[in-house]
């Protein structure tokens, strides 16, 4: 494509122990929507933080607008039009959707609110927005709340937009409408940099890909002149032959038995899982999955129910009953309530199986290193060192440093609450592959899942969620995506 808007000139960016981008040079063209794809690790965060100006690369330049730079900041990076809608929002809750899009805008005399709420109106008029400009951003969804982040870019008159994982929270009504955005803004010559894993996205809505793999530069290719093996192929540098596993390792027993629980979003919810087993809960948005679990787990209160485990009744009123019975959660929002991002890995493995890792009190350094050592080995996560703090690591490499912390509390149940979102296809078939030697074990696993497809490939059976009660249930045999689609919207 000609009508290059910004290039990417060898860039390289150095951390301690770790090279993050190595000799990257990429061009974007106005008016395209590029792709950049690659596995947790590959760089992509890194090379939009140097876009943006957030961090400094080492060597190399950026040339946009036939300007040269060997440094970017956020002054020059915004001034030129580059703004980033990141997957955490950058919005200030307080205040109304009005007041988050005016923000830094000049104005001469006293702030005049209704004009405000006017020039809000008209940047959502043209991209179909029907969010009240009056209405206190902590209030929106999050799909409203990342609708208006793309109207703050709108408004600053962005030309290049940089989307990080933008569908991961959105129902599917909601992707075809951020489509439906995406293209508008297209017709309009602005650039997207979109950054996803769902490789269907790409095919839907990109014009180019461009492939990293470990801070590399790999191909850039035309969307419509490759497919998902290709990008697979050049992503991991390997061929991925099976995306689910085969196995067949469920017995009768049953170790958690769920009996009438009501909770925050629950109503008289009753379910058996056994040994072995992967059991899938499928719902829609607010169906009530992730607080079903999340009341099991002790995590929230639980108002009536009983629960069973290897037929035992246990009473579990905090994560630490749970942990002590042999339950491990691994949530869905790994960076705040998985692992303590300001810690080392080493000691995020370690925070779970304290006991065991101490004599009267006193932790044995030499077992705790062994131990994070063992679980990082088994669970290939890519660090310098176990030294390394979590929250340097990618996403891929902080939901198995979540993982490895459950393991290593012993866990027989382990509740796995979206554990592929945000990761890409390679991290993916590592944690497929590990879900199923877990069953093999005799570990059992509760998966709740919004990718429809993982949750028809790994699931034993499916529960399905409809505003927090059953509305079925499905064998291997008897699920389809429209049967768990309909019964999910059954109400």
């Amino acid at each position: 494509m000609e009508d290059i808007v910004l290039s990417l000139k060898n860039i390289t960016k150095r951390y301690p122990g770790v090279v993050a981008l190595d000799d990257v040079s990429i061009d974007f063209s106005r008016g395209e929507v590029h792709a950049l794809l690659g596995e947790n690790g590959a760089g992509k965060s890194t090379l939009i933080k140097v876009i943006s100006g957030a961090i400094e690369n080492d060597e190399g330049t950026i040339q946009i607008d036939n300007e040269t730079y060997h440094k970017m900041n956020p002054k020059i990076s915004r001034g030129h039009g580059i703004e980033v809608i990141y997957q955490e929002y950058n919005l200030i809750n307080s205040l109304t959707v009005a007041e988050n899009i005016c923000l830094g805008a000049k104005s001469k005399g006293l702030v005049n609110y209704r004009e405000m709420e006017r020039i809000t109106n008209d940047i959502f008029m043209p991209y179909h927005i029907n969010i009240d400009p009056k209405a206190l951003v902590r209030d929106l969804t999050p799909a409203h709340q990342q609708l208006v982040e793309i109207a703050k870019a709108i408004s600053k008159e962005a030309k290049i937009i940089i989307m990080d994982e933008p569908t991961a929270q959105l129902t599917m009504a909601e992707v075809e409408h951020l489509y439906d955005i995406i293209r508008t803004l297209k017709k309009k010559n602005v650039t997207i940099i979109f950054i996803s894993h769902r490789m269907e996205e790409l095919f839907t809505i990109t014009d180019r890909v461009t492939i990293m793999r470990d801070g590399t530069y790999v191909k850039t290719v035309n969307t419509s002149e490759t497919d998902r093996k290709s990008l697979i192929a050049l992503m991991v540098g390997r061929e991925l032959t099976e995306t689910y596993p085969k196995r067949d390792c469920v017995k009768e027993e049953v170790v958690l038995d769920v009996k009438n629980i009501y909770g925050f979003k629950n109503e008289n919810v009753s379910f058996q899982l056994h040994k072995g087993e992967i059991l899938g809960f499928s719902g829609l948005v607010g169906a009530g999955r992730t607080e079903l679990m999340r009341a099991i787990f002790g995590a929230d209160k639980k108002f009536g129910g009983e629960v069973f485990i290897n037929g035992e009744k246990v009473d579990i009123k905090s994560p630490k009953d749970a942990i002590s019975k042999g339950i491990g959660l691994i949530p869905e929002d790994r960076k705040w309530q998985g692992c303590f991002l300001n810690m080392t890995i080493e000691w995020n493995i370690a925070i779970s199986n304290i006991k065991a890792l101490s004599k009267k009190f006193i932790v044995n350094d030499k077992k705790v290193e062994e131990q994070a050592k063992h679980y990082s080995k088994r669970l290939n996560i890519k660090t310098p060192s176990i030294l390394q703090k979590v929250g340097n690591l990618s996403g891929g490499n902080q939901q198995k440093v979540v993982l490895a912390k459950v393991l290593a509390g012993n866990s027989g149940i382990i509740i796995f609450d979206e554990p592929t979102r945000g990761i890409d296809v390679g991290a993916r078939h590592e944690i497929y592959t590990l879900m199923s030697e877990l069953v093999e074990q005799g570990k059992s696993i509760i998966m709740i899942s919004s990718d429809m497809e993982e949750l028809i490939g790994m699931s034993d059976r499916v529960i399905v969620l409809c505003e927090g009660k059953i509305s079925g249930e499905l064998s291997k045999e008897e699920f389809t995506q429209n049967q768990i689609l309909e019964l999910a919207s059954i109400n």
